[in-house]
């Protein structure tokens, strides 16, 4: 699962990288308006504030890339090789799966209801082997700290977080919300036009963004690692089916 703890890396680094390019204009400004080269253009108050709400399109992005990115690590685990069937998964994940193959959260008719319980009745009695299939996330535009760990529940995963970063999550900092929630809130806003990149962008400077930046990391980091450690020990599997259980066991 190293490749799961290194997508996220990665994608925290095209945050860092803009995150010194708005360093570095913010710097010049101190000694006057900042400006491209030596005989550039001068970026404009406007074009800075616009620069500094990308920002929360870009957290927004890393928090749904790494939700998403976790519960396809899950799933590419469980189908892996077609090493285990339906009867070996956790109660959690096998909801899951049976959600995802018989389609229960979508509007179906009933001859489509009929091919579903199909697939699902010759999958059980032939004993077939999990093949890919997708955890249904139900959030897009709305991924926060409490979405994440409410999904995590629901697959029967236990977030271990550090007290400190937990707290740093949901303490308070805008109208009674937590950083993931302002994130989130901030993101519709400005993807449902009701906020111009402007308005979103005003009174923020590039240490308030470095704090988001921060918070959201180290929480989100707490996450991949949750979700590496429950993979890794097989967690998705019912105890007695696990590949380390079955080995003690003879």
């Amino acid at each position: 699962m190293s490749d799961l703890v290194q997508f996220f890396e990665n994608r925290l680094q095209e945050i860092e990288a803009y995150l010194n390019l708005l360093d570095d204009i913010e710097k010049q400004v101190q000694s006057g308006p900042p400006q491209l080269g030596t005989s550039g253009s001068v970026i404009t108050v406007q074009q800075q504030r616009i620069l500094y709400s990308s920002v929360y399109l870009q957290l927004y992005n890393l928090v749904e890339a790494t939700v998403t990115r976790c519960l396809e690590a899950m799933t590419e685990a469980v189908a892996e090789k077609g090493l285990w069937r339906p009867g070996e998964l956790s109660e959690n994940l096998r909801k899951e799966w049976v959600r995802a193959i018989a389609r229960t959260q979508e509007e179906l008719n009933s001859q489509n209801r009929l091919e579903t319980a199909l697939i699902l009745f010759n999958h059980l009695t032939q004993s077939l082997p999990i093949n890919d299939f997708e955890i249904t996330k139900g959030s897009s535009g709305n991924w926060d700290d409490k979405e994440i760990e409410d999904i995590s529940d629901r697959l029967g995963l236990k977030l271990t977080i550090p007290p400190t970063i937990y707290k740093n999550v949901k303490k308070f900092i805008r109208n009674d919300q937590g950083v993931l929630e302002v994130i989130r809130k901030l993101r519709n806003d400005l993807a449902h036009g009701k906020l111009s990149f402007e308005e979103c962008g005003n009174g923020v400077t590039v240490s308030d963004m470095r704090n988001f930046a921060e918070w959201t990391s180290q929480y989100l980091r707490e996450v991949v690692n949750s979700f590496k450690l429950a993979i890794d020990a097989y967690e998705f599997l019912l105890p007695q089916h696990r590949p380390q259980n079955k080995v003690s066991s003879t």
